[in-house]
């Protein structure tokens, strides 16, 4: 089987991307800020219960994409879970960001608690299946990749939404009640996240179809153990993007109270999404010239040296706009190219995972992908919520100490610029798949079935 795949199944899968990474991002970059700021959590309380609902998650996420891969319906069993998913979290977004005002104390506590747990395990239910899908709808490389690019460009642009509007439609939904600008905003983006996986749901159906020899949930976690290719991709997974999850989430706090300009924020947060737009969109060109580790080494490369500059920036006191933004375009640009590149390396891990151990586990595999983005958004909301209280940022204060404001960019640039340091010289030692190497693995593998169908037979 070599299927390709239509324009409009692409793009539909795309669409379905941009609804859930408009949540993933209002969560995510607005969360810490809208319990702390808003509701008067402790940051250091928000910390723990992000790392805390993490940890759940590394028991919650793989029994997911376990439950995914018995799945057996009319629709495949992909798409059942993606919708369903999908419905739920809508519901717990919204009930996140609209706290009941008559809760205070350890109501409040529990409250928010609550949601954020609930929020995780139902945008496992749909994320883990919405990505397994790429192995399931092609076998054909260049759809795979197509597919990947498509899906990481809509889903940067999801995430450009709430990143560069939150701030902007935030007043003007609450009318100057910031607690109900911040109701009405998720409500908005719950409805919007449920029409676009509809769409999804509605135009791509998996078409590859292997059976495993066992259904045993022993075997299948066994097998993802064992997958060391896939297990370094988490790693590195991990390691980067909780680097700049820990920017995105003190960036609000950086303009406002470091570089003077809470206006600021929402021009890089553009001007970021762009970035990230125009990268994986010059994936396929760079495919072109180079390969896809050094493509990797590249971006990882681009991302150090825009933190080394926005660090130095800020240290020395220049705050323009323009010198800031080009230091986050360097930041960005690797961003978006490495996450092309690891959804991409995880695909093919799935194939390296059938030939080393006899099985073909997508939604285990991918199940990683889910958990690790949010485990990476979890250590870098512990250590902004810790780092806020260590650096003694006062959030009733309007101007912070000189102390506090260079903590503040410590844990913001430094952190992340030892993180995705480590990642690259990581990856680059331990990750093995070149794209001749999966090709050989494809070609096995093709010629397993070929002999398995004559036995058969």
């Amino acid at each position: 089987m070599d299927n390709k795949l239509t324009k409009k199944t692409k793009f539909s899968f795309g669409i379905g991307a941009i609804g859930k990474d408009m949540v993933y991002m209002i969560v995510s970059a607005f969360l810490l800020y809208y319990y702390n700021t808003v509701l008067g959590i402790s940051a250091t309380f928000i910390g723990v219960v992000f790392m805390a609902a993490r940890i759940f998650d590394a028991f919650n996420d793989p029994i997911m994409g376990i439950i995914v891969e018995k799945t057996n319906t009319k629709m495949g069993k992909f798409r059942p879970w993606i919708l369903t998913g999908t419905i739920l979290n809508a519901f717990v977004l919204y009930a996140m960001f609209n706290v009941p005002e008559s809760l205070h104390g350890k109501g409040l506590l529990i409250y928010a608690s609550l949601a954020y747990v609930l929020w995780g395990v139902t945008y496992t239910i749909m994320d883990i299946p919405y990505w397994s899908m790429i192995p399931a709808i092609t076998d054909n490389a260049k759809d795979r990749e197509d597919v990947s690019v498509i899906a990481r460009m809509f889903a940067g642009f999801g995430s450009a939404i709430p990143t560069v509007l939150t701030t902007i439609i935030v007043p003007i939904l609450g009318k100057g009640n910031e607690r109900a600008g911040y109701g009405r905003f998720a409500l908005l983006i719950a409805i919007i996240f449920v029409i676009a996986i509809i769409i999804t749901v509605l135009n791509v159906k998996e078409v590859a179809k292997v059976s495993n020899k066992t259904n045993s949930v022993k075997d299948m976690v066994s097998a993802l153990v064992r997958n060391d290719q896939a297990l370094i991709v988490v790693v590195a997974i991990i390691v980067f993007n909780a680097s700049l999850y820990l920017t995105q989430q003190l960036a609000l706090y950086f303009f406002k109270f470091d570089i003077g300009h809470e206006n600021y924020y929402s021009i890089f947060a553009a001007v970021g999404g762009a970035i990230q737009l125009i990268a994986m969109s010059t994936f396929t060109v760079l495919r072109k010239k180079f390969s896809r580790i050094q493509i990797f080494t590249g971006a990882v490369a681009s991302s150090f040296f825009g933190y080394m500059c926005m660090f130095l920036l800020s240290c020395i006191g220049i705050t323009h706009i323009v010198a800031l933004l080009i230091a986050a375009a360097f930041i960005f640009f690797g961003f978006g190219l490495v996450t092309v590149l690891t959804t991409i390396f995880l695909s093919d891990t799935v194939d390296y995972g059938e030939y080393k151990n006899g099985r073909r586990d997508e939604s285990v595999v991918f199940s990683l992908q889910t958990f690790v983005v949010k485990l990476a958004s979890a250590i870098s909301g512990l250590i902004a919520g810790v780092g806020i209280d260590i650096i003694g940022f006062d959030k009733d204060a309007t101007v912070q100490s000189t102390a506090t404001l260079f903590g503040l960019r410590c844990i913001m640039l430094i952190i992340p610029l030892a993180g995705i340091l480590v990642t690259m010289l990581y990856f680059r030692a331990k990750y093995k798949l070149t794209e001749q190497r999966v090709e050989e693995i494809k070609e096995q593998l093709k010629e397993q079935t070929v002999e398995e169908l004559k036995e058969q037979r």
